[in-house]
């Protein structure tokens, strides 16, 4: 989402200036008004050009970033953050869409193969000069083994954007989320986006329930459990399948039953956003259209009631 030419930040860095240097010829040398006036256009427009966030993504072309911090959460997961090329850079992501990530992976047979994967960042274009992704290492993931090998420095292949959600403010009365594991992150993009969105009028409900094995495997939890205590607009709600004694959560796969006790009930103006492991996608699909809601297609689409990430 770019930002509006008259905010603040446009308003300091190139009108107000701009204005000051008119202003102060026509005090000093009045006869200069019209040179003063064409050098503020040209010097204000060479600060727009410097300001304004560029956005680098290009959806046909990978583009290399380099890793800049990586923060370990736990043995198999952590947050990386890469530079953009610039401090004002933005990635250019829409609020729900997705990235491929390339890399060439090492063979059994000692051959090498481009492998490419879909990611969301955790973070947005709000953030500019770099982009954050919360990964989770499996044994058997080819990119997700790749980057937990990376050393700061290094360089991923990236291009984007990908995918057929777009979130736009208002766009439905309540989403009722449903997310497995690191399914987390869009869900997560897209409740940062209506938050953020609140002052400027959008009044989207959010319910999310959130199924992991035990209480460790909570990712993000901490700012989840924020951002429900900030807004009470989104209510979260943690399902364990290996819950610990005192656990006063769900329990076990997401039912039928959670899904009617927690989520909106099926309307025109409520969607159910899943991710997750695909057995468990598959499963809420048919759980969802047995309680009313509209069958969900193989591939998702935009206009689904019920769209799967």
């Amino acid at each position: 989402m770019s930002e509006p030419l008259l905010s603040r930040k446009y308003f300091d860095a190139v009108y107000i200036p701009a204005g000051l240097l008119v202003f102060g010829t026509i005090i000093v040398r009045k006869e200069w008004t019209g040179y003063a006036a064409l050098l503020a256009i040209l010097l204000s427009a060479i600060k727009f050009w410097r300001i304004v966030p560029k956005k680098v993504l290009n959806p046909e072309t990978f583009k290399e970033f380099e890793l800049k911090e990586k923060t370990v959460i736990s043995h198999n997961v952590a947050i990386y953050r890469f530079a953009l090329p610039s401090p004002t850079a933005i990635l250019g992501l829409p609020i729900g869409q997705h990235i491929s990530i390339g890399a060439a992976i090492d063979q059994p047979d000692g051959s090498s193969k481009d492998i490419v994967r879909s990611y969301t960042p955790i973070s947005g274009d709000h953030q500019p000069g770099h982009f954050d992704l919360l990964i989770k290492s499996y044994p058997t993931g080819n990119i997700s083994r790749h980057m937990a090998g990376l050393a700061v420095g290094q360089t991923i292949r990236v291009k984007g954007p990908k995918g057929a959600f777009v979130y736009t403010p208002n766009m439905v009365r309540h989403f009722g989320m449903i997310a497995g594991g690191t399914g987390i992150t869009p869900m997560l993009q897209v409740v940062r986006a209506i938050i953020r969105g609140r002052k400027a009028g959008d009044t989207t409900q959010v319910d999310l329930i959130f199924a992991n094995v035990t209480p460790q495997d909570i990712l993000l939890k901490e700012d989840l459990d924020a951002l429900a205590a900030e807004d009470k607009g989104f209510r979260v709600h943690y399902v364990l399948d290996k819950p610990p004694a005192d656990w006063t959560g769900g329990v076990g796969y997401v039912t039928a039953d959670m899904i009617t006790k927690w989520l909106p009930k099926p309307a025109d103006d409520v969607k159910i956003l899943l991710c997750g492991p695909p057995p468990m996608i598959s499963g809420l699909k048919k759980t969802t259209e047995s309680l009313g809601y509209q069958k969900a297609r193989p591939v998702s689409k935009l206009q689904d009631q019920v769209f799967a990430f």
